[in-house]
This record gives structure tokens, C-alpha cells and sequence, in this order.
């Protein structure tokens, strides 16, 4: 089965369809774009439109991003910092954002994810507990010297 072509006009209504639903970043519109086979030039135009209209704002959307990604997936910098490059967000943009967020705020989601790690880990030795206790925590984006104040 072939894929219908999209005319630059049909992306713009569905790519703001999409953005009036939820926060999107740039680089995921660009990729929509790409997959939809759109050429260079319209993808510059649409995305000068969702940018003027402000339907894609990367700083808004990192704003939203990381605050969910603390809250409810208790994401640590490392990892945030990750998925906004993943999602195609600006470094600087990146950088602004989380250089907002508190160092407390990754400690307060930190302490209760360890405690309640800490229940669930079988070890032979004190030693052996707190490596595993790291490594969970580095796994989720935390870096060592949030782990420390932790431990």
C-alpha cells in the first residue's frame, strides 16, 4: 500500500491538532515532518508558523517536561537531560530549564525512591546494598552527589 502525499497545509492543521492536545517540542514536529516526506522549505515554513503561534515552544515544553519527569517518573538530571536531547530540545534551552530546578527537589524524590528500593534488595553485605543502591539511582539519572546525600 503507497502513502498518500500531505500537502503543506494538511501537516500545519495536524501538527496543531496536535500541539493544542499536549506540549510537542520542535524536534518532534521536524521528525512528523520528515516521516510525512514534506521538503525542507515547507517543513521551515510550518515550523515559523507553530513557533510564531506559539504552538511549539521548546522552553515550555522542557518546563512541562522536566517537571513531570521529577514528579512522576522520579527522573534524575542525567536522564531528563537525555530524553530533551532525544526530543530534539536546544542545549541551551536544556540547560536554562533544569539550572532551574532546585538540587532539593531531585533529593526530595530521591530519599523515598531509595528507602523503598532499599526493602526490595537482597545482599550479602552492607557493601554490596549500597552498590546496588547506586547503580539504581545513577540508572534513573541521579548523580553521585545527590546519591551521597542520600545514603
Amino acid at each position: 500500500m503507497e502513502k498518500k502525499e500531505i500537502t503543506e497545509q494538511q501537516a500545519l492543521s495536524r501538527l496543531m491538532a496536535l500541539c493544542a492536545r499536549g506540549e510537542h517540542s520542535s524536534g518532534e514536529m521536524l521528525q512528523k515532518m520528515r516521516l510525512w516526506g514534506l521538503a525542507d522549505e515547507a517543513q521551515a515554513r510550518i515550523m515559523e508558523r507553530l513557533t510564531k503561534d506559539r504552538f511549539v515552544d521548546d522552553e515550555r515544553f522542557a518546563r512541562a517536561f522536566v517537571n513531570d519527569k521529577i514528579k512522576y517518573n522520579q527522573w534524575g538530571r542525567r536522564k531528563i537531560e537525555q530524553a530533551l536531547w532525544a526530543k530534539g530540545v536546544d542545549r541551551d534551552v536544556q540547560q536554562r530549564v533544569l539550572d532551574a530546578v532546585d538540587d532539593e527537589e531531585y533529593i526530595k524524590v530521591l530519599r523515598p525512591l531509595l528507602r523503598s528500593k532499599e526493602r526490595s534488595i537482597t545482599a550479602r553485605n552492607e557493601f554490596e546494598r549500597q552498590m546496588k543502591l547506586i547503580r539504581f539511582a545513577q540508572s534513573r539519572g541521579f548523580s553521585m552527589a545527590e546519591i551521597e546525600k542520600c545514603l
